[in-house]
């Protein structure tokens, strides 16, 4: 058992963004509120983007103001992909995280953000800036952090790198994220102990894409080399729509709870409200 307490990040915004049907708002809303109830640290609840790149999320304002927040010791995280975004989400006192996918593969940033890298580095800067005035917390996502399909320049030393430019800009929480499911055991343990050590100040997290064979292996490596944040969500659902791979979805909830249950982590959670919300996703998630 860890001397660390494990961090749960449940992400129904990210298991919802690429699906093709609209759900319905009170329906998102019904089963965010019913993974309020289960004790996850965070959730990933919605997001502000452009409505033509993630046409699911455009009622992220309207599920805000349905979720009961009154018996819930879980914070939210709302996603942005620039300024604007990052403003609006400024407009809510109860959203307490505010997450950008900041890529490290120069192909991704623009298609992801439609920025360059460099300029997206500018976004951080400002996004933290709203942060420390706002009273919220920035969590930056060092996208393709495993690798791209792109052919842009890869190796450690640039994950490790960017990383570096993100603290120095006061980023307090890095999620390393393998954004098309690319990453190893071996390739989990090197990244995650480099930025563990390099970076002692700073929480560091995992948000993997895996297929459904590697997620044991992958929560593994991760737990054993120091991981204590780990983003998933029910039932492996989601993944990337813009590195589309129809296999490759979150880390499966139950099977992270699991795991970390079977090394004797005391997790705190209602097992009653996950097992209601297992039930629900399957009209929230109907066909996948």
């Amino acid at each position: 058992m860890s001397q660390k307490a494990i961090k749960l990040i449940e992400c129904p915004r990210d298991a919802m963004q690429g699906i093709h049907d609209f759900i319905p708002t009170d329906l998102k809303a019904a089963y965010i509120n019913l993974l309020l109830q289960v004790g996850f640290d965070t959730i990933d609840f919605g997001s502000f983007v452009s409505p033509k790149a993630i046409p699911q999320l455009t009622d992220t304002k309207e599920v805000l103001a349905q979720l009961d927040l009154s018996n819930t010791s879980s914070k939210l995280l709302a996603i942005v992909a620039n300024l604007r975004g990052a403003e609006n989400a400024m407009l809510f006192p109860e959203i307490d995280y505010v997450g950008f996918p900041f890529s490290i593969s120069e192909t991704f940033q623009q298609r992801n953000t439609n920025s360059t890298i460099q300029e997206s580095l500018v976004t951080v800067e400002k996004m933290l800036e709203l942060c420390d005035k706002n009273q919220k917390t920035a969590v930056v996502y060092l996208s393709m952090g495993f690798g791209n399909p792109y052919g842009d320049a890869y190796n450690t030393a640039i994950v490790e790198q960017w990383a570096s430019e993100l603290v120095k800009r006061g980023t307090k929480i890095l999620s390393l994220s393998d954004t098309t499911g690319v990453s190893t055991p071996e390739k989990i343990k090197e990244l995650m102990q480099l930025l563990l050590r390099s970076f002692p100040e700073t929480e560091i997290g995992l948000h993997l894409h895996s297929t459904p064979e590697t997620r044991k292996e992958k929560i593994e490596a991760a737990y054993h080399i120091g991981c204590r944040r780990f983003d998933s969500a029910l039932k492996g659902f989601g993944g990337c729509p813009m590195a589309a791979d129809d296999l490759t979805g979150n880390l499966a909830t139950e099977e992270l709870i699991t795991y970390l249950q079977q090394q004797g982590e005391t997790l705190k959670l209602n097992l009653d409200k996950w097992q209601e919300a297992m039930l629900l996703s399957s009209k929230v998630f109907q066909g996948m």
